[in-house]
């Protein structure tokens, strides 16, 4: 089973994958490819994948993605060989964005997929990106401000929709729809 988190960039989708993955027992995550640089908090290989732009794109015209975007001007991309391994033997929990989100969603057929769309008042997440422990740029703040009415238009495609204002709530919350799905299914 393949459950996606997903939602506005500063929506908490990080944190709460974290708190997941702490608290399911065997449940996993995968990292996606990028290449954008990595940041003071980063860890290669468990946050992301580093690779080079050429990299990537290599990895590109060898099918190596199953969804793959450009988003605030790096690639971001889904690999099909590490997604098989995990999602066929347990629970993956995956963070991604909205587009990836639909990618993964209209490819995967033999997997189950779940989908969750973390939300945010835009105020609050003005406030989380600025707050950010690793200090985005301003020009960066004001990239991921400007996606924000984009990304909210896509919750329609979403299995689930949550408010993500209390990490508490929201991980108990996830951890019942996980059951739910795990038990009943589609």
């Amino acid at each position: 089973m393949l459950v996606i988190l997903s939602g506005v960039a500063g929506a908490g989708k990080d944190t709460v994958r974290k708190e997941l993955m702490n608290q399911i027992e065997g449940a996993t995550s995968i990292p996606s490819y990028t290449t954008r640089e990595p940041r003071a908090d980063d860890i290669p290989g468990e946050t992301y994948h580093f690779i080079t732009r050429e990299e990537f794109e290599n990895k590109i015209k060898e099918g190596e993605f199953y969804e793959y975007d450009i988003h605030h001007e790096n690639y971001y991309g889904t690999s099909k060989k590490i997604l098989d391994e995990k999602a066929r033997t347990g629970i993956v929990i995956k963070d991604i964005d909205v587009n990836g989100t639909e990618a993964l969603k209209d490819t995967l057929t033999d997997i189950k997929v779940i989908t969750i769309f973390l939300r945010v008042p835009k105020e609050e997440l003005q406030a989380r990106l600025e707050n950010r422990m690793d200090r985005l740029p301003r020009d960066e703040i004001i990239l991921r401000l400007n996606r924000f009415d984009y990304e909210e238009s896509k919750i329609s495609n979403y299995d689930y929709v949550l408010k993500n204002d209390n990490l508490e709530k929201t991980v108990e919350i996830i951890k019942a729809i996980i059951e739910y799905e795990t038990k009943h299914g589609k």
